[in-house]
C-alpha cells in the first residue's frame, strides 16, 4: 500500500479474513482511517496493538498460529485500499473496504475497488424494485449490495437444497465448498456500466479480483506456489516481491480471478469481450513513472512535443530555458530534452557539412556551432508538498495552490523564453491562480506551457472523475470563442441535441457535445486558452503560449493504453456517452455536481 501511496492521500482501509476459525471466534476484520497521513496512522495504530501484545507475552511473533489467534490482521487473506476521493462524503464511512455483515460466513462480504459506475442511479432503482432499501451513498454501496444480493441467492439455494438432508452444522461447509463466486459475479456485473477493478472477500475465505470488460482500470498480479497478490500498478509488486517485469501479469479485461479457500485459483470470463480501452491518463499522470514501460512512454510524450515547442520559441534554443512542473512531468522533460538535443545535433551536422562544402569550415566556426545553442534545462519550480491539486476538494484548491510551489530565482534572463512542461491541463485553475504568476516573477520574454496530454474536452466518469464540463479550460475556451463570434445559437442547438439524445435508450445515444468543438481547430482553442489563463494581476508583460499534445502523438507514445475519451469524446461504454450529453445539459441549465450521482 505504501508503494501505491501516490494513488491516494485522503483515506485508507484494510481488511482480513482468517481461515478455519473455531466457532465463537471472529474471523473477519476491518479498519479504516480518514485523517491526515491516514495510511501511516492506520498501520501505526494496528502495529501499536501488535507490539503491546508481544511485550505482554500474549502472542509469540515467531509462531504464526499465535499471531493468527491474537492479532486481528494476522490472517491468510488481506485486503487494502487507498482512497482517492473526488466526490461523495469525505468521512471514514466512505473509505473502502465496505462490509456486509451476517452470522453466516458465506454471506459476509467485504469489497473495495478503484471504479466509477456511470449508472449508479439505475443500479439503486434495481435494488428498490427487488424490495430492498438501498442507502444512497456511493457506487461502492450499490456494487456491494448487487454482489451481496446474488451471494445471498446462491447461499439460500444451496441451504434449502441441503436442509433436512444433512445435519445443520454440516451445511456451512457444503455451502462454502459449492459457492461459485465467478457465477455470482457474472450475474452481478450484467447491470454495471463503468470502469472498475473490484476486489472482495467472503467470510468463508473465498476471494476475487475482477476487471471491467474494456480494461479501463489497471490491475496486475503475481502468483507462485505460496501466494497470489494484486495491485493497481506493476512496480509495487516488483519491488515488494523482488520480481522482474515479466513475472507480473495483468488481469485480462472482463475476467475475474477467483481464489477458493482451498487455495485453488481460477480465471473466468464474466462479460463478453469488447474493444480494449485502458485509460491513457493512468500512464500520463496517475501511475508512478518508475514502471519501465510507463517511464519510456512519458519520455516519448515529452519528446513528441518537440516540433510544437520549437515553433513556439521560433527555434531559438540559445535564448530558451526548459523546465517542468509538477514533479510528475519530470520524466517527460527528460524525453523533451533528449529530442531537443537530437534536433540540435542534426542542425550542427548540417551546418558543418554545408560549411565544409563551401570551404568555410574554421575552428572559430566550429566553436560557434558546437558550443552554443544547446538546450538548457533548469529546476525552476519546486513543489514541496506532495498533494495533487486538481483532485483536491474544490473548496480548498485555490488556497492550496498558493502555498505548495516556489521558484528558483535568477535562473532565467529577461531576454529568454521559459518553456515549462506540464503533464496535463484540466481546469487550468492551478496555472492561472498560482503557477503562471509564479513563473512570471522570473521575468522571461515568453512563457510556453506545454502539456504532454491533449486538450481535456469531455467528462471522465470511469475513475478520474473529471465530470463537470464547465470547469474544463478547453471547454471554457470553446464556449468563449462561440460567444465572441455571436454563435449562441450554435450552443443552443447543441443543448437541444443533447436533450434529444438523453431521451433515447443509453445504448443508442451519440455524443452531441463534440459539436461545441467542431467549428475550431485545436490550435485556435489553444490560443484562446492562453488568453483565458493569462493572469490579470501581474506586471509581467511578456507573451504566453499554451501547447498541447496531439491525439496522433498520444497514441504513438502510448500504443497500448488507447483509452482517450476525455480528449476525443469516444467513450468505451454507452454510459460514458450518456454522461457527456447530461454533463452539457447540466452546464447549460447551470447545475453543478456530477452528472451521474
Amino acid at each position: 500500500m505504501e508503494k501505491q501511496h501516490n494513488r491516494g492521500q485522503d483515506g485508507a482501509g484494510i481488511g482480513c479474513v482468517k481461515l478455519d476459525t473455531p466457532l465463537g471466534r471472529n474471523y473477519m476484520f476491518r479498519a479504516r482511517q480518514l485523517e491526515d497521513n491516514s495510511l501511516s496512522r492506520l498501520f501505526r495504530k494496528e502495529l501499536k496493538r501488535y507490539d503491546k501484545m508481544v511485550r505482554q507475552g500474549v502472542l509469540d511473533p515467531k509462531d504464526p498460529e499465535s499471531v493468527k489467534e491474537h492479532f486481528d490482521f494476522g490472517g491468510e487473506i488481506l485486503l487494502g485500499h487507498l482512497r482517492y476521493g473526488t466526490s461523495g462524503v469525505f468521512s471514514e464511512s466512505s473509505c473502502h473496504p465496505y462490509f456486509r455483515r451476517s452470522n453466516w460466513p458465506t454471506r459476509n462480504l467485504m469489497v473495495c475497488g478503484n471504479f466509477n459506475m456511470t449508472n449508479t442511479g439505475e443500479l439503486n432503482r434495481i435494488l428498490i424494485r427487488r424490495g430492498q432499501h438501498p442507502i444512497f451513498d456511493t457506487d461502492t454501496q450499490t456494487v456491494l449490495e448487487e454482489i451481496g444480493f446474488h451471494l445471498d441467492e446462491a447461499h439460500d439455494e444451496i441451504y434449502h437444497e441441503m436442509r433436512g438432508k444433512v445435519p445443520g452444522e454440516e451445511i456451512p461447509a457444503i455451502i462454502s465448498k459449492r459457492l461459485d463466486m465467478p457465477a455470482i459475479l457474472t450475474e452481478s456485473a450484467k447491470v454495471w456500466d463503468g470502469g472498475y477493478v473490484i476486489a472482495g472477500m467472503v467470510g468463508n475465505g473465498d476471494a476475487f479480483v475482477m476487471r471491467d470488460p474494456a480494461g479501463i482500470r489497471p490491475c496486475h498480479y503475481f502468483e507462485n506456489e505460496e501466494l497470489i497478490a494484486f495491485a493497481s500498478e506493476r512496480v509495487p509488486l516488483m519491488t515488494v516481491f523482488d520480481l522482474e517485469k515479466d513475472e507480473v501479469s495483468e488481469v485480462p479485461p472482463g475476467v475475474v480471478v477467483s481464489m477458493k479457500n482451498s487455495g485453488a485459483v481460477t480465471q473466468s470470463r464474466f462479460a463478453p469481450e469488447r474493444a480494449p480501452a485502458p485509460c491513457s491518463f493512468e500512464r500520463i499522470y496517475f501511475s508512478r513513472g518508475n514502471d519501465p514501460d510507463i517511464y519510456h512512454e512519458r519520455k516519448a510524450l515529452g519528446g513528441a512535443l518537440t516540433p510544437q515547442i520549437l515553433e513556439a520559441i521560433d527555434y531559438d534554443l540559445q535564448n530558451s530555458v526548459f523546465s517542468f512542473i509538477p514533479n510528475t512531468a519530470e520524466v517527460a522533460a527528460y524525453g523533451l530534452l533528449q529530442e531537443l538535443r537530437l534536433y540540435r545535433r542534426r542542425r550542427v551536422k548540417e551546418h558543418i557539412l554545408e560549411a565544409q562544402k563551401h570551404g568555410q569550415l574554421s575552428e572559430a566556426m566550429l566553436d560557434q556551432m558546437i558550443l552554443h545553442n544547446w538546450p538548457r534545462m533548469e529546476k525552476i519550480a519546486h513543489k514541496d508538498i506532495k498533494l495533487r491539486t486538481f483532485i483536491s476538494q474544490e473548496s480548498g484548491r485555490s488556497k492550496l495552490v498558493s502555498h505548495i510551489y516556489d521558484i528558483t530565482y535568477e535562473a532565467v534572463s529577461p531576454h529568454e523564453n521559459l518553456v515549462v512542461l506540464d503533464d496535463s491541463i484540466v481546469r487550468g485553475t492551478t496555472l492561472r491562480q498560482s503557477i503562471i504568476k509564479m513563473l512570471a516573477r522570473t521575468r522571461p520574454k515568453k512563457i510556453v506551457i506545454a502539456s504532454t496530454a491533449p486538450q481535456i474536452r469531455y467528462p471522465d466518469c470511469y475513475g478520474i472523475d473529471m465530470s463537470e464540463l464547465g470547469k474544463f479550460i478547453a471547454f471554457q475556451a470553446a464556449i468563449d470563442l462561440l460567444k465572441s463570434q455571436g454563435k449562441q445559437a450554435h450552443i443552443d442547438a447543441v443543448y437541444q441535441a443533447c436533450l434529444e439524445e438523453v431521451a433515447k435508450p443509453t445504448h443508442l445515444q451519440v455524443n452531441q457535445v463534440k459539436g461545441i468543438y467542431s467549428p475550431f481547430s485545436a490550435e485556435v482553442i489553444s490560443e484562446r486558452i492562453a488568453q483565458l489563463l493569462r493572469p490579470r494581476d501581474t506586471e509581467w508583460d511578456g507573451e504566453l503560449s499554451i501547447v498541447f499534445q496531439t491525439i496522433d502523438n498520444l497514441h504513438a507514445s502510448i500504443p497500448v493504453h488507447r483509452g482517450d475519451w476525455y480528449f476525443t469524446g469516444n467513450y468505451p461504454t454507452p454510459g460514458g456517452t450518456m454522461i457527456a450529453n447530461r454533463a452539457f445539459i447540466d452546464y447549460y441549465e447551470q447545475r453543478t455536481g456530477r452528472s451521474y450521482d
